[in-house]
């Protein structure tokens, strides 16, 4: 469990420093959303590197930062970077959509490309910050990054109070965001449902939530880019959601399309497939039709495959 004062500082500590993103109700459908969208990069990962580097040391902020990323954490953590005054180096797949590579650099990031995909990255970074003084940002291994996810949570609640009593739909990869919002729940609303939500063509989450293992997962080309690949071992991730989480679920790649196609037509948004997880997963009736609170996690898609997806399912 991680420490309530630690759920508690996040939430003082990014304070005016981050946005409050909109919280929606879709009174047809007994639907709460969370548009992390609209956050600051994009994405809901600046909260999560934000609240980590807030709190180094000076001596940490000279030695720079390091991370992997499939681009919206590098993000994140470019855009502390700025905020403390600390060169950034990111570890990202070549395969990264260009729209979050680039994004990366023009936040100030040095973006190296690896062979391979998101885990190759992670590996290549980790073995960077060994062989130089650096400090590494997990995008989810870390106690302050999952406290700086777990404030979502923590304003939909005090703005809502009511979802207190609904069932939580969360997108997870690595676990941080599903991890922080269950720790928060777990604190302020112990009788609320969480589900996760993950593709099927990269389920390792969800192989180590029911097997206990990572064998045999395999990591496929996914419209949900940031939901791609391994959970690094022995994440703190893992047991938090163990123990506070119901279940996770899978939904496919059309399932992913047709729910980023809805989210423009139905709500006027513009998300990319990770932050589509959840509204896929009630669109196919993968969960109960009950009052929801739906985590939508991002919005960082390459401008092309957006356009095709909406040519796609046009009605």
């Amino acid at each position: 469990m991680l420490p309530p004062e630690w759920l508690k500082a996040a939430s003082q500590r990014l304070d005016g420093k981050i946005h409050h993103t909109p919280l929606t109700h879709d009174a047809a459908r007994n639907l709460y959303i969370k548009w992390e969208n609209h956050q600051k990069t994009g994405s809901f990962k600046a909260r999560g590197a934000l609240n980590r580097s807030l709190i180094l040391e000076d001596w940490e902020r000279e030695m720079g930062l390091v991370t992997a990323s499939a681009g919206n954490h590098g993000q994140g953590v470019a855009l502390a970077g700025q905020m403390i005054g600390a060169d950034v180096r990111v570890f990202a797949s070549k395969s990264a959509p260009a729209v979050k590579i680039n994004a990366m650099r023009e936040l100030g990031a040095t973006v190296e490309l690896v062979e391979g995909g998101y885990h190759d990255a992670e590996k290549a970074g980790l073995a960077f910050v060994k062989r130089n003084d650096a400090v590494w940002i997990s995008p989810y291994n870390d106690g302050h990054v999952i406290a700086g996810q777990s404030t979502i949570a923590s304003e939909v609640l005090a703005e809502r109070p009511e979802t207190a009593e609904m069932t939580w739909i969360v997108p997870v990869s690595g676990g941080g965001l599903l991890a922080g919002i269950a720790s928060v729940l777990a604190e302020q609303a112990p009788n609320t449902k969480v589900i996760g939500v993950q593709v099927a063509a990269s389920a390792f989450m969800h192989g180590l939530f029911y097997r206990g293992n990572q064998d045999g997962v395999k990591d496929l080309p996914t419209l949900a880019d940031g939901l791609g690949g391994a959970v690094e071992a022995n994440s703190i991730t893992v047991p938090l959601i163990k123990k506070y989480v119901d279940e996770i679920i899978l939904v496919s790649e059309d399932e992913v399309a047709e729910a980023l196609a809805f989210a423009w037509t139905e709500y006027g948004e513009k998300i990319e497939g990770s932050g589509a997880v959840g509204l896929a997963a009630v669109l196919s009736e993968k969960v109960p039709q009950e009052a929801s609170v739906i985590v939508v996690s991002g919005g960082n898609i390459q401008p092309e495959i957006h356009a095709e997806i909406l040519t796609r399912y046009e009605k």
